[in-house]
């Protein structure tokens, strides 16, 4: 930019704006000169054009769009001398994005620059693809950038920026690198002695390996030996050691590389390893130099994720304890931070608890430091780390903590001291004590739901309940006390304050006086309680109380006109009930004992955790609503199929009938393995209580359709007059298990698909042909895609002329774990019939499953791991289609979920394994078991665990709407009468020699 008087005056001249309107106007007079030199091509001379299109860069740097001059500056591009190449691949790199279409007119300019011998503009050409390198460069470039990469001809600077180009390449397109091919080249490159190009060989090979390790086994060597070169400090040079620490970004990178590959089977490789992983370790310490500590405990903590992965040895990992324990003790904020957070990752390493238990004093003292955040992570570590043994010790810490925690932390805190007393409690009487303790120091903070669990303790056990009625009485002498102190006594008190009679104070007489003191000063929902708490003590007093009958009744008659229906109701009833005599007794007998469940309070912790262990649920009521049609009840005894619950659009659902476990016999999931599916299957509710109706919406042949595959979009009724061809839900249902079939057809037009999916991305062909004669105008597509995946559809032409197809490809990038589909909205016209349809597009869940078969080494470690939810999910489903075990196999291989042989002792069980992809969860492991009732196939037991919990409440609803409403292409495995759809006249072979939709038809 040297010597460009005239792009320096309008930068002085911007700068002297005094307001940003001034600025505005001298922007808008100068785009408009810049665009008149630009039509007037007689005067652009080189040096002009290079001067205007700076111009235009600086403009998009201050903020403006610059919506002309983008073919001025790619032109640039192809010129021969540096100074306007520059200009040109530095304001096509700022200006456009990959998918711009003139990108495609630079491309072959790129590849001569690439294949050049000018290492200046090959520099240039490398950095436009690694910025802006889309699928089109990928597919024309990465051969000559794979060649540039491992030629021993051209400098490091080159071969760097190759590295990274074609890592560019390969996340826009896996396909561009072949694995079979190029693994040994990868392995080479790892010897690279300039540590330029090995960090950049490893950024490639970090990529290459997360989307497929075993083709990569070879470099796992490769990086042991590039860790124990830097870690012995071997030929590193002084530009690459920084603060005394040899390059510790590609130390970072080796060890996350080694993490994708599931064991190290070489014991000297394995050894090497270790003996590096030891000298890190031994090696890290505080110091007062910030940079210095930044970069060691990267180093550190990704050194620790590799011991945790590789399941090192009991004493590597009492080193890797007692190293954050050294951490978590220091007075550097952020290093606390990281102690605590990485402790908390390491309870999820077996035999490890026990020896983070030593540093419980130090954690707890965590809970009184001035930053929220490190408050919050020992909280977090607190209640990972609580057992049997500790469990007094936190809980009471937990408690005294309370009165002082903030505001923001004791809704949190109380839900999970809470949960720990429940868990971990020596006996009942002490959780007792805690959650009254509990609701008295915090109760703004406790929800219902931790009093109703202790209610229902209380009525369960016998013994218990004659304390937990003094316990109540003792809280109501306080003059202040909480609301929800007087509903879990008044409860309390109302079923089991007769057991008290006999002590002074606890009369029923003084019971009501008591309570009825605090009744001014309730809420209307509690004045029910109250109510109901009266009746009880007017029923158990022995020998009637005729005074207490007095003022009872008193209360009653005040309550009948209540506005509110629900104690103006209670009050009448009462009332009339308590003149019965024998009747009012048998009415307000004692309460029931509950029957067990799984406990709500464990629910609730799941929708308020903040932390990677977030629940699926709280992920899912996040994302966009579904508009997905859920199949929940189990089918009627009648053989009817089973109602439809369809989600209003705002996505309000209840988390209680999503989440829905199967009960254990102590109300918590079972901690063991796999026993809590080889006990007895146990299925509660009555199928007869499930209605027969049927809501859906209405296909084209004018019957309900059949919900099925994945999520089902609802689409608005169909206004065509064109009758379809065929069954389109079927259609789809086919789809979603194979990839290539028509997914529309009518008279006029045949849509078929041919899809390939790769990772977490795919490439799906739209093919729409004209059956007629005719030409089918005004064509137009839409896709309407759901907020988890990305999709790119290339443009339709307006018109398809007569018996010819035309192809549209479909790009799909996969973000999350999802069910939701995309819509293809599409119209045309015939003649002056305007027919319109939208389509499901069969990118589903499944489509990014990869089947992968575990042994029994691989399957219970993971199994193992997945402690229970939300990354582990159970429930029973009901009203499955009856099936076979074998032919359940063969559904399960259908969308792409691989049954394990013999991982089960129980013949009536599947084990099931997948690898999902996505771009957030990367490749993950996903697991399934299935334990089937022999005496009633209509109903079994599903768990499903991953390492995602988006990922699990996906999956496993996914899995349950397949067995409920099996899709299509497995229907004659079950089979079940359907209406006939309409179906088109046969074809006379000459026609379809000459249909291209029949040959269309033939060939998918």
């Amino acid at each position: 930019m040297t010597g460009m008087r005239g792009l320096s005056v309008f930068i002085s001249d911007i700068r002297n704006c005094q307001n940003k309107e001034a600025e505005r106007l001298r922007v808008d007079k100068e785009l408009g000169n810049i665009r008149t030199c630009f039509k007037n091509e007689k005067v652009l001379t080189p040096y002009k054009k290079k001067k205007y299109v700076w111009k235009m860069l600086y403009i998009h740097m201050l903020g403006y769009d610059v919506d002309f001059g983008h073919m001025e500056a790619v032109s640039l591009i192809s010129a021969p001398k540096y100074p306007e190449k520059q200009v040109g691949y530095i304001v096509t790199s700022c200006l456009l994005n990959e998918n711009h279409d003139f990108l495609r007119l630079a491309i072959n300019t790129v590849r001569n620059d690439i294949i050049g011998r000018n290492e200046t503009f090959q520099c240039l050409a490398l950095t436009l693809v690694g910025n802006i390198g889309g699928r089109d460069f990928a597919e024309s470039l990465a051969p000559d950038v794979q060649k540039l990469l491992i030629s021993s001809s051209c400098r490091p600077l080159v071969r760097k920026k190759a590295a990274l180009c074609l890592l560019r390449l390969f996340r826009k397109n896996p396909d561009a690198i072949n694995a079979d091919g190029w693994a040994d080249r990868m392995a080479q490159l790892l010897d690279e002695r300039d540590l330029g190009v090995l960090t950049s060989s490893t950024s490639l090979l970090v990529s290459l390996v997360s989307n497929n390790h075993e083709a990569y086994s070879s470099c796992l060597p490769k990086c042991v030996k590039i860790l124990e070169r830097l870690a012995r400090n071997q030929d590193v040079p002084q530009e690459y050691t920084y603060y005394g620490i040899p390059s510790p970004w590609l130390q970072v990178k080796a060890m996350r590389a080694l993490q994708y590959f599931p064991t190290i089977e070489d014991p000297s490789t394995r050894k090497s390893l270790f003996e590096v992983l030891q000298r890190i370790l031994m090696g890290t310490d505080v110091v007062k130099n910030v940079n210095k500590n930044n970069a060691s405990h990267a180093v550190l903590f990704e050194a620790l994720s590799l011991v945790m992965h590789l399941d090192a040895e009991k004493e590597m990992m009492s080193q890797c304890v007692a190293l954050l324990g050294k951490f978590i003790s220091v007075r550097e904020p952020n290093i606390r931070y990281l102690g605590l957070e990485n402790m908390t990752r390491m309870l999820m390493v077996t035999d490890v608890q026990d020896i983070i238990k030593k540093h419980q004093s130090q954690i707890i003292t965590s809970l009184k430091d001035p930053d929220i955040s490190i408050r919050r992570r020992a909280l977090d570590l607190l209640y990972g780390m609580c057992d049997v043994s500790n469990a007094k010790d936190i809980v009471e810490e937990l408690l005294q903590y309370l009165s002082t925690a903030e505001f923001s932390m004791r809704e949190e805190l109380s839900l999970k001291a809470a949960i720990l007393a429940e868990k971990f409690a020596p006996d009942l009487s002490w959780y007792v004590d805690v959650i009254l303790q509990l609701i008295d120091k915090a109760g703004d903070f406790v929800s219902d739901d931790i009093w109703f669990r202790v209610v229902q303790f209380v009525t369960n056990n016998e013994d218990l309940q004659p304390y937990a009625a003094s316990k109540a009485r003792e809280y109501l002498d306080k003059t202040a006390i909480h609301e929800t102190m007087v509903k879990v006594s008044a409860y309390i008190l109302g079923e089991y304050g007769h057991l008290l009679a006999r002590q002074p104070g606890c009369s029923a007489s003084e019971l009501f006086n008591i309570l009825h003191e605090k009744l001014p000063r309730v809420s209307t929902p509690t004045i029910p309680i109250l109510l109901s708490t009266y009746a009880k003590l007017l029923m158990h007093a022995q020998p009637p109380d005729p005074e207490l009958e007095k003022k009872i009744w008193a209360v009653f008659k005040k309550y009948e006109s209540c506005i509110d229906v629900e104690i103006q109701q209670r009050a009448v009833e009462y009332f009339e009930l308590s003149k019965k005599g024998a009747a009012f007794m048998d009415v307000l007998a004692e309460m029931p004992k509950f029957p067990e469940r799984q406990s709500s309070l464990i629910k609730k912790a799941e929708e308020v955790e903040d932390t990677a262990d977030q629940s699926a649920i709280k992920l899912r009521a996040q994302q966009q609503p579904s508009n997905a049609l859920v199949l929940a009840d189990p089918q009627p005894v009648s053989g009817a199929p089973p109602p439809l619950k369809v989600p209003s659009v705002s996505g309000s659902t209840n988390p209680e009938s999503v989440a829905r476990s199967l009960p254990q016999p102590n109300g918590t999931p079972s901690p063991d393995l796999l026993s809590d599916l080889l006990g007895p299957l146990a299925i509660e509710a009555s199928p007869g209580d499930v209605s027969t109706e049927q809501h859906g919406p209405i296909g084209a042949e004018g019957v309900p359709e059949e919900v099925g595959g994945s999520a089902i979009v609802p689409v608005e009724e169909q206004t065509n007059t064109v009758e379809v061809i065929g069954n389109i839900a079927e259609r789809f249902h086919a789809l979603c298990l194979k990839d290539s079939g028509v997914l529309y057809e009518d008279p006029y037009i045949q849509i078929g698909i041919k899809a390939e999916w790769r990772g977490h991305q795919g490439r799906l062909v739209l093919f729409l042909g004209n059956k007629n004669t005719s030409p089918l105008t005004s064509v137009q597509t839409l896709i309407l895609p759901p907020a988890h995946l990305r999709l790119e559809l290339s443009p339709v032409p307006d018109t398809i002329p007569p018996r010819a197809q035309v192809q549209s490809p479909l790009e799909v990038m996969n973000i999350r774990p999802s069910r939701d589909v995309a819509v293809l909205d599409f119209s045309y016209m015939f003649g002056t019939k305007l027919v319109s349809a939208k389509l499901r597009i069969p990118a589903t869940l499944n489509k990014f499953l990869q089947p992968i078969q575990l042994t029994s080494e691989e399957f219970f470690p993971q199994w193992r791991s997945l402690s229970g939810p939300p990354l582990k999910l159970q429930e029973v489903v009901r009203g499955v289609r009856p099936l076979a075990l074998p032919e359940m196999a063969t559904l399960f291989n259908s969308f792409r979920v691989t049954i394990c042989p013999g991982l089960d002792p129980n013949p009536n069980n599947l084990v099931a394994s997948s690898t999902f992809y996505s771009e957030s969860t990367g490749a993950m492991i996903c697991l399934a078991r299935i334990e089937t009732d022999p005496a009633d196939r209509t109903q079994l037991r599903l768990t499903v665990g991953s390492g995602d919990p988006t990922l699990t409440f996906e999956l496993k609803e996914f899995i349950k709407e397949q067995l409920i409403t099996i899709p299509m292409g497995s229907r004659a495995l079950v089979p079940a009468p359907t209406p006939a759809p309409p179906v088109a006249q046969p074809l006379s072979p000459a026609a379809l020699a000459d249909d291209p939709g029949a040959l269309l038809a033939g060939l998918l």
